[in-house]
């Protein structure tokens, strides 16, 4: 469904080539872009979302073929570390879930530097680098069953007796959110790696995806857990017996970034894909499908107006992701 589940292509199983727009003049796209070309595209990002900003590419550009690869981030990584070991990667360009992976992979060499596209001059300091830039912004809450009680309002809440045996996380070796929820607690004072001991000693259990959380709370195998604001709010608008609790110290927003990898088979056209879902029209699109978009400009869902939200330190993160995972493995599956 989102940002998780193992999918290859637009709502199929296989890599899914799509004909895609390539010509100037839109918001949706870039000027001077190649007539004909083509674009390999690696992502974890929701399966509506990719297909409705492929979709507005192509009706703005038509002439450039887009190949299309969708897995979860850990999937995703196993796919570029085995392509790396057999020759090179053969994405164009990634737009991945969260700056961790994406920031493991420049340091990999594996991202195009000295290019900005347009529309990053737009995208705030914190939510971009050298080698990419935020596309949209995703926040880690609590969801709840209806009817249960206490309601948790803080993270720390999870591990009350209360909620013995019935707290569900996402695995941070499979969904990128998941690791960047557990970069923030780590580095949180009053939180830190303890808080998942105490998570596991009181029952906490390890699932993949947020998404899989927010099913099982609904379906009553759990009575809360961590998952993305997105997935509980749509799940809650379906009709499902969930609330989303945006908790105390705060929701932690993680942004999605996108960047073109070092050796594009087709540069010119890669740059256009990237500055088209950074286009005010891209943006629009990326709202349209129920995500906050990066650009300030542009409006996206409601966040509650006592809501905190939080950051984590990205650049202290980058270096420490590796330990910060072998240290929740050892909690949560040694």
């Amino acid at each position: 469904m989102r940002d998780g589940p193992h999918v290859l292509g637009r709502r199929a199983i296989a890599v899914v080539v799509l004909v895609v727009a390539v010509a100037c003049g839109d918001d949706g796209g870039a000027a001077g872009a190649p007539e004909t070309g083509s674009v390999r595209l690696y992502t974890s990002v929701s399966e509506e979302t990719v297909d409705a900003v492929v979709s507005a590419f192509e009706s703005n550009n038509p002439g450039v073929q887009v190949e299309v690869f969708r897995a979860a981030t850990g999937d995703l990584n196993a796919r570029i570390a085995s392509e790396e070991r057999s020759g090179g990667i053969e994405a164009d360009v990634i737009w991945a879930s969260d700056p961790l992976s994406m920031q493991a992979w420049d340091e990999q060499g594996l991202l195009s530097h000295g290019w900005t596209p347009d529309g990053a001059s737009e995208v705030a300091d914190p939510f971009k680098s050298e080698a990419f830039w935020g596309t949209r912004l995703l926040y880690m809450v609590i969801v709840h069953r209806k009817g249960v009680e206490p309601v948790p309002s803080s993270w720390r809440d999870l591990a009350a007796l209360e909620y013995r045996g019935l707290v569900e996380i996402p695995d941070p070796g499979f969904a990128g959110s998941a690791l960047a929820m557990l970069g923030y607690l780590a580095d949180e004072p009053s939180y830190g790696i303890d808080f998942y001991r105490d998570l596991k000693a009181n029952g906490a259990r390890q699932v993949a995806s947020p998404d899989d959380i927010v099913t099982d709370v609904a379906e009553g195998r759990a009575d809360a857990g961590i998952t993305l604001e997105f997935s509980g709010r749509t799940a809650a608008e379906a009709g499902s017996p969930v609330e989303v609790v945006w908790p105390e110290p705060g929701a932690v927003s993680i942004y999605s970034p996108i960047g073109i990898t070092a050796s594009p088979s087709d540069e010119e056209a890669a740059r256009s894909f990237v500055e088209s879902v950074l286009s005010v029209e891209g943006q629009e699109t990326i709202a349209a499908t129920g995500w906050a978009p990066i650009l300030p400009s542009v409006e996206g869902p409601p966040v509650p107006p006592d809501a905190t939200i939080v950051n984590p330190d990205w650049a202290g993160l980058f270096s420490r992701q590796s330990d910060l995972l072998e240290e929740y493995r050892s909690i949560f599956e040694g």
